[in-house]
């Protein structure tokens, strides 16, 4: 036998040695094994305390007015008087109302805004407009939008459940004042004049009439 298939027979046994070795020490692994598990922390985790508040402010109220405020307490109570009221939707409807009115009272058409107004707004509204046909004056005017709007103030009466709630409108519109004639004594088809008003509007909460009739207008 040559020297040189010796020597390849002792490598040969050595590598098998190393490789019967290696396996009693480290084992062996076969198919799929799921990767090792993360040593949890024996130490105990602090909870964290959430503290649950209820009754807090509503958001239908203090969108509107401060909270606190005597007209927020007010709007408040008639929440209270009348649970499925809401401040959000009043402005809604005093919007649409405002436009409507302003309107009727610039072409003197009373008679269908008269259920929403109190029979004094009624009869200034009236005064106004018989005296400006006895002058043989006509008004075209044009509702341009609404700039602004927000509460004034706000009362609650509690034994008559009267809720009264002051709204600041700013609105703008043209109008022009003719004469008999036909020729402008006021105003601009074309200039957008900004009017300003604060028009309170009452109801009794919880009646079944949903409407709110005008009580009081000013600037």
């Amino acid at each position: 036998m040559s020297s040189s298939l010796i020597q390849l027979l002792v490598l040969a046994g050595i590598a098998v040695f190393l490789i019967i070795k290696l396996k009693s020490v480290l084992g062996t692994r076969e198919g799929f094994e799921k990767p090792p598990v993360p040593l949890e922390d024996p130490r105990p985790r602090p909870r964290r305390e959430f503290e649950v508040i209820e009754g807090g402010p509503d958001r239908d109220i203090i969108d509107h007015v401060a909270d606190g405020s005597p007209p927020a307490k007010a709007l408040a109570s008639m929440k209270m008087a009348e649970p499925g009221f809401s401040v959000s939707e009043f402005l809604q409807g005093a919007r649409g109302a405002y436009e409507m009115i302003v309107m009727a009272f610039e072409k003197g058409e009373l008679d269908q805004i008269r259920p929403f107004l109190s029979p004094e707004v009624y009869e200034s509204f009236e005064a106004a407009v018989q005296a400006r046909e006895a002058e043989g004056l006509s008004v075209e005017a044009n509702f341009v939008g609404l700039r602004e709007i927000d509460i004034h103030d706000a009362t609650f009466e509690r034994e008559g459940r009267i809720g009264q709630i002051a709204v600041r409108f700013v609105g703008e519109l043209t109008s022009v004042v003719r004469d008999r004639a036909g020729q402008i004594v006021e105003g601009s088809p074309t200039e957008v004049k900004r009017q300003r008003d604060i028009w309170t509007f009452e109801r009794r909460m919880g009646s079944t009439d949903p409407n709110w009739q005008l009580v009081a207008t000013g600037e």
